[in-house]
């Protein structure tokens, strides 16, 4: 059995400059990820359920165990001297970590816990992670093409974690006794077409003409094309994205015609999965460009995201391309 840590130590050899740092990054966001899992275990027994009175730069209602997983994560960095940024969805404005006294040379961007709606009802959620390298003069918005890796935890049955630095996509399992993920699935693929399309229909009155006839496409019933798709929506990003990574299919979280920007944020959200998609086979859309190639002007920007198996996103883009 091969163990995160050691993948990973193997893993920074494709780093550009080859050091330990991508090692203690990655070893870092696995401790967070590894207190966030144990803090969902324990939370209907400790009283953590429930939402704060506060709300995050997107105007959402937090829960205490979203301010807890950024916590997590925030501490998990504030010693490394090596990352100089936090960004997070819980946090306004990047936090500087001290102890690198602006000597550092990353920045790592988190959605700390993704689909935080379903923490009530003990479905799935996850965390979603993107290392970038700040550039001479400290810039950090980039875009994703220029990621140094991203990936997620995924908290359901079981806690898994899956990763890229830009040479395959790999997956590991937490063993819960030993207190180590183990790899459960190296090199993953996904289908260039699947047989699930993910999206929360319930505001497709809000879509454009062409955005609702393509989904309507995947409902219709043709054989040739392996039709109709079949509907799967957990309401956790991750846990949907997974779903579409394993089995290939299609995930949709449109713009809208009175806010065509989206909901999704590029840099923790969209730019992370995309890339873990793309080293995969598979392609992460707007549905009109590249979501690796987008220049991001905030760090909470938002974009329409269309991600998933190659064809299958393609067929999307085409009715997009009309508008």
């Amino acid at each position: 059995m091969v163990s995160l840590t050691r993948h990973i130590f193997e893993q920074q050899c494709l780093q550009p400059d080859g050091t330990e740092e991508f090692f203690t990054i990655m070893n870092r966001i696995v401790s967070g990820g590894k207190r966030i899992a144990r803090a969902l275990r324990e939370a209907g027994l400790t009283g953590s359920l429930g939402v704060t009175d506060t709300k995050n730069v997107h105007g959402e209602q937090v829960q205490y165990l979203d301010a807890r997983a950024n916590e997590f994560f925030v501490e998990a960095f504030q010693d490394s001297g090596i990352v100089q940024l936090v960004v997070s969805e819980e946090m306004e404005e990047p936090f500087p970590v001290a102890a690198a006294k602006g000597a550092g040379k990353y920045a790592v961007f988190f959605d700390p816990l993704d689909g935080s709606s379903n923490i009530d009802v003990n479905a799935p959620l996850g965390s979603i992670f993107s290392i970038h390298c700040l550039d001479p003069n400290g810039r950090f918005l980039k875009p994703g093409c220029e990621q140094v890796a991203a990936g997620y935890l995924l908290y359901g049955a079981g806690t898994i974690l899956v990763y890229t630095c830009g040479a395959g996509v790999h997956q590991f399992t937490l063993d819960p006794m030993a207190g180590e993920f183990f790899l459960s699935a190296s090199n993953v693929q996904i289908p260039s077409r699947g047989k699930t399309y993910s999206v929360n229909e319930g505001n497709s009155y809000k879509w454009s003409k062409d955005m609702n006839e393509a989904v309507v496409y995947f409902r219709n019933d043709d054989k040739a094309t392996g039709r109709p798709y079949s509907l799967r929506y957990t309401g956790c990003l991750v846990a949907d994205v997974h779903r579409v990574l394993v089995k290939g299919g299609l995930y949709l979280y449109p713009g809208e015609v009175q806010k065509p920007e989206g909901k999704l944020r590029l840099m923790y959200e969209a730019a992370p999965l995309s890339f873990v998609v793309e080293q995969a086979g598979g392609l992460g859309s707007t549905g009109v460009e590249r979501i690796s190639t987008i220049h991001p002007k905030t760090p909470h920007q938002c974009v329409p995201l269309i991600i998933g198996s190659r064809e299958d996103v393609e067929v999307v883009e085409r009715f997009l391309s009309r508008e």
